[in-house]
């Protein structure tokens, strides 16, 4: 066998590889989403919006779901170790927490009603830092401008109240 045909041989069993290699890596969205009495993830939902937003229909989801704290942070560790490109936690600060503390390095996504600076897992809604960014319902931050805005649709208004969860605590201004 010449030199010349025995490298076009090698090259031609190798291109397979080659080519296999140049492929994309699968995106792999994690999910630890905590029951904790109320629903389990809205999947449907969370394809919908994945979607709608350019991520095609069948993205790879991995789910974990609980409703016992004990289990958040297990689930948390073999997401990371199941190497997903971001995680997506909610709907309390259980799930966040055990995100946050299986990895600094994984993107973490928040859906969370509760006020993440207050409870230390961003350093600010403007500039959360780290991995962690989100949304969130009820922030501290923004308390002056939704009063301002009842006052805007309520102008005579003299009393203002709001129903809360038993985990939320209120202030009155």
């Amino acid at each position: 066998m010449r030199r010349r045909e025995f490298i076009a041989g090698i090259s031609a069993a190798a291109w397979p590889l080659t080519a296999r290699g140049q492929q994309p890596r699968t995106q792999v969205i994690g999910v630890l989403w905590g029951r904790f009495g109320g629903t389990g993830f809205p999947m449907p939902a969370f394809r919908q919006g994945l979607a709608d937003a350019g991520f095609g229909k069948n993205p790879t989801i991995e789910l974990r779901e609980t409703d016992l704290l004990s289990q958040l942070r297990a689930l948390a560790n073999d997401l990371v170790q199941r190497q997903v490109n971001v995680i997506f936690t909610g709907p309390t600060v259980g799930p966040l927490r055990a995100a946050k503390s299986a990895t600094a390095t994984i993107p973490i996504v928040f859906s969370y009603g509760g006020d993440p600076v207050k409870d230390g897992l961003v350093s600010s809604l403007a500039h959360p830092g780290g991995n962690v960014t989100g949304i969130t319902s009820l922030a501290s931050e923004i308390s002056g401008k939704r009063v301002d805005l009842l006052h805007q649709l309520v102008p005579d208004a003299t009393r203002m109240g709001f129903l809360s969860g038993p985990q939320q605590q209120a202030s009155a201004t």
